[in-house]
């Protein structure tokens, strides 16, 4: 197979998938989102990046979805799109485009059931002191677009939460809030691959909310309970993921939240807790999609 690998340079997980690629005999590139040109009807490929004909692909691998404004976020998506009618990626393009919003993927969780935090998503400061008096007082405010706990705040004093409503409507940004789960320094990550269960991992932080590892968090392996396992493969199901990292949270009561789903898993950590090759399993996983389409 040839594989086109979206990521950085220098990228941990374009080193480790090469590797993976590599060892079985396939041939692997990176790409970059930013190098991509796109042609309707001209006598050239319909995508190329660096004088890559993209379309040639087996299978593409998204591993980065680079900042931008509105227009090159969504042309990356349109060019992945289509992409895909020559190559398979890794996730679909409307799985990425779902994933990456935490509005909608809490609305899908949601609408399948699946316990969220309570949730309100608003543009105005006013509204969200109102949201913030429903929710008890005590919210996470977090970007729609974001990964790895940045940007995310948690905040309980009033005068401090309109300061902080009050600049981010002014800066343009969407107010996503959600109310506090008090918990007791963890959460579990379930890796789902093609309607799988991978592996789980536990994350610790003893000093701060987020359990994130980027914020210096512990890891150990988890074997995933049934209902964990029940819940995230619905998780991965409900934004269309085929590749999916799942976050549960469990309340003081041991009440059990499913907080994000995200369709570029990183497993660098999870690798390391789990001793599993996810690299390998992704390799082995697009061969199963090639044979298929022969």
């Amino acid at each position: 197979m040839r594989l086109g690998i979206l990521g950085n340079e220098g990228s941990w997980y374009v080193h480790d998938l090469t590797r993976a690629a590599d060892s079985r005999g396939h041939q692997a590139v990176r790409i970059d989102f930013p190098k991509f040109v796109a042609t309707v009807g001209c006598d050239r490929p319909h995508v190329v990046a660096d004088d890559i004909d993209l379309p040639r692909f087996d299978a593409i691998i998204v591993r980065t979805m680079p900042p931008g404004t509105l227009e090159q976020v969504v042309f990356r998506m349109d060019a992945l799109a289509q992409l895909s009618t020559d190559a398979y990626i890794l996730n679909s393009p409307k799985a990425i485009e779902c994933a990456v919003d935490k509005y909608l993927t809490t609305c899908n969780l949601a609408n399948v059931g699946l316990p969220v935090p309570a949730t309100i998503t608003c543009e105005d400061a006013e509204a969200a002191m109102m949201a913030f008096e429903w929710l008890g007082g005590d919210v996470v405010v977090k970007p729609i677009f974001g990964s790895e706990g940045r940007g995310i705040c948690r905040v309980s004093d009033p005068d401090l939460a309109f300061r902080t409503f009050r600049t981010l409507a002014r800066l343009g940004a969407v107010l996503y809030l959600q109310r506090y789960i008090d918990h007791p320094g963890f959460d579990v990550r379930v890796v789902v691959l093609d309607g799988a269960i991978l592996g789980g991992m536990i994350r610790r932080n003893g000093t701060d909310f987020r359990t994130n590892v980027a914020r210096q968090g512990s890891i150990e392996p988890h074997v995933p309970t049934s209902l964990e396992c029940e819940w995230a493969l619905q998780a991965a199901r409900s934004v269309g993921a085929t590749f999916a990292g799942v976050d549960i949270l469990y309340d003081r009561e041991g009440t059990g939240w499913v907080i994000e789903v995200n369709a570029v898993p990183g497993w660098r950590a999870f690798g390391r807790a789990t001793g599993i090759d996810v690299a390998a399993k992704v390799i082995q996983f697009l061969e199963s999609q090639s044979t298929r389409s022969i």
